[in-house]
């Protein structure tokens, strides 16, 4: 969800929020006690594999859902499944999005694993797939080798300062010219961007009404709505989905000055001021890329997401705040003709557009919420 915490924060409370403050102080100062604690064991487990995963589920997928499951019956073996209560529906209707988040989630397990010794030999959909709708079969199987010669992948040492960042960027710093150069790390995709200045500005405005027809089709923004975990308590007990912590949401919480069903009412404040805070962060992109594949198979998406994570990881490296814009990519009706603008832009000679994103520079934001390892393991 493109919802900027802070901005939100600022016009939906006001001055109620400071006067609530003060009477829930202890409140306000609640923040989510297990939902982080996946990002700080990061790198501990009972073999190899285990210690590859505790990584991997830190991977970007949309909306935080999630989506994956693994087996571990097999030794040396991780066969990855997809957790078919994750998938969104009606803004992802063909789940290519949750194949991409599937396939950051493959790409890190393999980085980790190269930190530790290990080879991981994955293989896609080996029991075959349907690029129109993501199945019980197998996701993957991934083969775990030790290996001495295998060769760490450089672009690890960034995965715990890993964000999608979701707030305003500074438009007052341009990126240097050289930030493209050093965020074309895909294999895979075909990496694009821009950030020439009357180029970024268009790609505003079209970002900007890409969110306007989510946020105005009822079922893909109640399906947003429906994720939401507005405080510590909602997001300790289901830590995917679209997180709302700190003391004033806190506040704004145990007050009822922000709920779901208040951001499902169109005529409300909290409706106007997320839709006001969701433009700020499309209006200020500093800069855009993309990736473009010939295809749109499942091994394709899953391809694509290891090489999204390779790009969110380059510009983590090069201090660049990053966040996906991947509205004008939703396959449902209301969509449709900005995602064949989009094509026409950037895939004219055919092809898939499979991911678009944002980068500039932003605040500093804490780690997303994760399950367990243990909530991800379906059989041990």
């Amino acid at each position: 969800m493109t919802m900027s915490r802070r901005r939100t924060l600022a016009m939906i409370g006001g001055g109620v929020i400071l006067a609530a403050t003060a009477s829930f102080g202890i409140i306000a100062t609640r923040q989510p006690r297990t939902a982080s604690l996946p990002w700080a064991v990061a790198g501990q487990g009972k073999d190899a594999r285990h210690r590859a995963l505790s990584y991997a589920l830190l991977a970007p997928n949309p909306h935080n859902r999630q989506p994956w499951l693994v087996d571990l019956r097999e030794a040396g073996v991780v066969t990855l499944y997809v957790d078919s209560s994750k998938l969104l529906p009606h803004t992802d209707p063909f789940s290519r999005q949750i194949t991409i988040g599937l396939g950051c989630f493959l790409e890190l397990m393999r980085m980790a694993a190269s930190h530790a010794g290990h080879r991981v030999t994955i293989t896609p959909f080996p029991n075959g797939h349907d690029d129109r709708v993501l199945d019980a079969r197998p996701v993957a199987r991934a083969v775990f080798t030790p290996d001495t010669s295998v060769i760490p992948d450089p672009l690890f040492a960034h995965v715990m300062a890993r964000r999608s960042n979701k707030e305003p960027y500074d438009l007052t710093r341009p990126l240097p010219v050289e930030t493209l150069t050093k965020l074309a790390v895909a294999k895979t995709a075909s990496f694009g961007g821009t950030l020439d200045a009357s180029e970024v500005a268009n790609w505003r405005g079209f970002t900007r009404e890409a969110l306007r027809i989510e946020i105005e089709t009822p079922l893909t923004y109640k399906e947003s709505v429906d994720l939401f975990r507005i405080g510590r308590a909602e997001v300790d007990a289901n830590p995917d989905g679209i997180d709302f912590t700190g003391p004033l949401f806190e506040v704004m919480g145990a007050t009822g000055l922000f709920t779901r069903e208040a951001a499902l009412d169109t005529t409300s404040q909290a409706y106007k001021a997320g839709l006001d805070a969701v433009y700020a962060n499309a209006d200020t992109a500093m800069g855009h890329v993309w990736l473009v594949t010939p295809g749109n198979s499942r091994p394709d998406q899953i391809a694509t997401g290891a090489d999204w994570l390779r790009v969110n990881l380059a510009a983590t490296a090069a201090g660049v705040a990053f966040q996906p814009l991947s509205q004008a990519l939703q396959e449902y009706p209301e969509m449709a003709k900005l995602y064949a603008e989009l094509h026409a832009r950037l895939a004219p000679k055919g092809g898939t557009v499979q991911m678009l994103g944002r980068i500039g520079y932003g605040p500093e934001v804490a780690p997303s919420p994760r399950w367990p390892l243990d909530a991800k393991v379906r059989n041990a």
